[in-house]
């Protein structure tokens, strides 16, 4: 019985002599308008979202009020003016809200004092 000859599986390249440059990239010319997104959407002159407006957070209430009555709802009001509140209960929370509503009308850091009304 003859053997059988399997052909190889591999196949050997030859390495090269020396390094080789890689292949660059042809440019082409720079013509028409910057493209959008996709082809035909223009590009849409956003706000730059790290611009700052000045604007901070100054006041927060948080309630949770669950959805099943058998729960008790509870309120937080704090301000960066060191104004805290907190409540238990439906009551409790009711006022806690009314209370935030009046410290927002009288927080000096929400409605700062003109000079001309301190001189009075």
């Amino acid at each position: 019985m003859s053997a059988r000859r399997h052909p190889l599986l591999k196949s050997i390249s030859t390495t090269p002599d020396g390094p080789q440059a890689a292949a660059q990239p042809v440019d082409g010319p720079a013509v028409g308008e910057p493209k959008g997104v996709a082809e035909g959407v223009p590009i849409a002159g956003l706000p730059d979202p790290s611009k700052d407006d000045g604007r901070r957070p100054v006041a927060w209430l948080h309630i949770t009020a669950p959805a099943s009555w058998s729960v008790t709802p509870s309120a937080r009001s704090w301000c960066t003016c060191g104004y805290e509140r907190h409540a238990i209960g439906r009551a409790a929370a009711l006022q806690l809200v009314a209370a935030h509503d009046e410290h927002r009308t009288a927080c000096p850091l929400l409605n700062p004092v003109s000079e001309g009304r301190t001189a009075a």
